[in-house]
């Protein structure tokens, strides 16, 4: 069953930048998994301090795969908020 990912993350004012420069690494890392279809961090068009996430995994088991192995950085502490859906697929 394919895991679909996707939302928004509302980031601290000023650190949008850092945060995309700092979810590199998940991006790379998660593009170069064979069960992950695509990942995407982007900044917003017109909300200077949101940032859009989708994410497209095989399985409900590759994307917590990845979750317990992604990169570990400082990032989690630049978002205020977030909305977050997982939309799962049938085969």
């Amino acid at each position: 069953m394919e895991i679909i990912v996707a939302g928004s993350l509302i980031i601290k004012q000023g650190c949008r930048d850092d945060f995309i420069d700092q979810s590199k690494a998940a991006i790379e890392m998660a593009r170069n998994n064979d069960s992950c279809l695509d990942f995407s961090v982007s900044p917003d068009s017109i909300t200077d301090n949101r940032v859009n996430v989708f994410e497209k995994w095989v399985s409900r088991t590759a994307l917590n795969t990845f979750r317990e192995s992604g990169p570990d950085n400082n990032s989690f502490s630049l978002i205020e908020s977030f909305n977050i859906k997982e939309y799962e697929f049938p085969d």
